[in-house]
C-alpha cells in the first residue's frame, strides 16, 4: 500500500504564500483596528512543525509600531479567520513584525541620487 504525503519540499512555501494571501484579504476585510490603515504583507515565513508563522508588513500610511501592535493583538483573531479558510491540521501561531526593506531602499535611493547629484557638480566637463 503507498502512502500519499502532502509534506515535499514546497509544502512549506506553498502554505506561506496562501497564509500570505489569505492574511492580506482578512486585514483589508475583516480587521477594524484603526492602527492597523493600509499594510502591506510583504512575506510569510513558517517553521517547519507550521507552529509559528513570521509575518513580514509594510506601512503606507500610519505608525508602522502601532501598527504592529494592532497586529500581534489582533494575531489570535487572524489566525482564527486562517482556521476557517487554510485546509492544514495545525494552523500557526502568527507573530507580526514591520519590514523596514523598503524604507532602507528609499534611503539607500536617496543617498545613491545624492550622491550623483554631487559628483555632477563636482565634474568641470559639460
Amino acid at each position: 500500500m503507498t502512502r500519499k504525503t502532502s509534506s515535499g519540499p514546497n509544502r512549506g512555501f506553498k502554505v506561506a504564500d496562501q497564509i500570505q494571501r489569505d492574511l492580506t484579504e482578512l486585514i483589508a476585510r475583516e480587521l477594524k483596528d484603526p492602527r492597523v490603515g493600509m499594510v502591506t504583507i510583504q512575506s510569510v515565513e513558517v517553521t517547519p512543525d507550521y507552529a509559528h508563522a513570521q509575518v513580514y508588513f509594510s506601512c503606507l500610511l500610519g505608525d508602522p509600531l502601532a501598527a504592529e501592535q494592532g497586529l500581534n493583538q489582533a494575531a489570535g483573531f487572524l489566525r482564527n479567520g486562517l482556521f476557517k479558510r487554510l485546509h492544514i491540521h495545525t494552523v500557526p501561531t502568527l507573530h507580526f513584525h514591520f519590514d523596514r526593506t523598503t524604507e532602507k531602499a528609499a534611503d539607500m535611493n536617496a543617498l545613491i541620487a545624492k550622491a550623483v547629484s554631487s559628483r555632477a557638480q563636482d565634474d568641470p566637463t559639460p
